[in-house]
């Protein structure tokens, strides 16, 4: 999707977010794959879903971090419906990818959900 140079603050990072996956029809699920001193190497969409939801396999998160040679991921997904707060389901996601990262050294930074204008950062919320 885009690779290049560091995400150098949250607003910055909100501010991307909003522009690739605020207005969508359809949930997405980003990865930011960064290095060790928080620079993008590159940012993918890894899934692509319905009005509702979408699959993520933790497996295919730890494979594009491998390949990148990821040392941090900041993961994102948007909410159609237009409502931020993250679902039960998404925090277990959260866990279920920390566990999996954790494994091969990989960091979660943060876990970020878009809606409409909105964008609510996990660690913010005291959810990482």
């Amino acid at each position: 999707m885009c690779t290049g140079p560091i995400m150098s603050t949250p607003q910055v990072l909100r501010d991307w977010l909003r522009l690739h996956c605020a207005n969508l029809d359809y949930e997405v699920f980003l990865v930011l794959y960064l290095t060790i001193q928080l620079q993008l190497i590159e940012a993918v969409e890894l899934f692509r879903g319905t009005l509702t939801q979408t699959s993520v396999y933790p497996r295919e998160l730890v494979k594009g971090a491998m390949a990148r040679n990821a040392a941090a991921v900041v993961i994102a997904h948007n909410h159609p419906s237009g409502h931020a707060e993250p679902s039960r389901a998404d925090e277990c996601l959260t866990q279920t990818l920390k566990t999996a990262l954790n494994l091969v050294d990989v960091r979660v930074v943060d876990h970020m959900i878009v809606a409409g204008g909105t964008v609510l950062s996990f660690t913010e919320l005291g959810l990482m």
